[in-house]
């Protein structure tokens, strides 16, 4: 793409260097929607990008059909929190949101509806409904990954806020660092739900 932008640009360089009148006119009118087709480009690409909630994984956080902006360069700066709300792209290709529960050297379970991290009871205060009993054996084994009692480096633990529906780690097993596009920092629609996205 950026190749032929750039024999685009060139070209106009070419006729501008000629001094046709009109292209040049032509060009200096384009100019500028040139320029903003470029930086919407860019932070398209590699800064921030709107997601589409699917389905009913993330209520009552999140609701299907609600717009978000999904920050690409928030985890460039910052490590994965426990609890941000991030977007996979899972081994489908499908995007899913998600809450990061167990992050990297975590031993996680799940007991008599209660989140243990680490052997201690930690509140979670986003899960709706009952979430069924496992351990982190029982995620690991999904992928066949080597957990040892512990997340390994560079996998993550997410689930989705509504428990009883969500197909998150306890379906598809501990998610690697490169599916992990990004951080859902804020809800944009509907515009009477604007705000940051917790």
């Amino acid at each position: 793409m950026w190749k032929k932008f750039l024999l685009i640009i060139k070209f106009f360089l070419f006729l501008w260097k000629k001094g046709c009148d009109s292209v040049v006119k032509f060009i200096k009118e384009l100019f500028p929607y040139i320029v903003i087709f470029v930086v919407v480009v860019l932070i398209r690409s590699y800064i921030v990008t709107p997601v589409i909630v699917r389905g009913d994984s993330m209520d009552d956080t999140l609701e299907d059909g609600q717009v978000l902006f999904l920050s690409k360069i928030s985890y460039k700066m910052h490590d994965i929190k426990r609890f941000d709300i991030i977007v996979i792209e899972d081994i489908d290709g499908d995007l899913i949101i998600k809450r990061v529960i167990g992050l990297p050297g975590d031993d996680v379970s799940y007991m008599d509806n209660k989140l243990y991290i680490n052997g201690k009871v930690v509140e979670d205060n986003f899960g709706i409904g009952d979430t069924s009993d496992f351990t982190l054996d029982d995620i690991c084994d999904i992928n066949n990954d080597k957990c040892d009692g512990e997340i390994p480096d560079g996998k993550y633990l997410a689930l989705g806020d509504n428990r009883e529906v969500s197909a998150d780690s306890r379906v598809k097993g501990l998610f690697d660092s490169n599916q992990i596009l990004g951080k859902a920092t804020l809800r944009v629609w509907p515009l009477t739900k604007i705000k940051v996205v917790k």
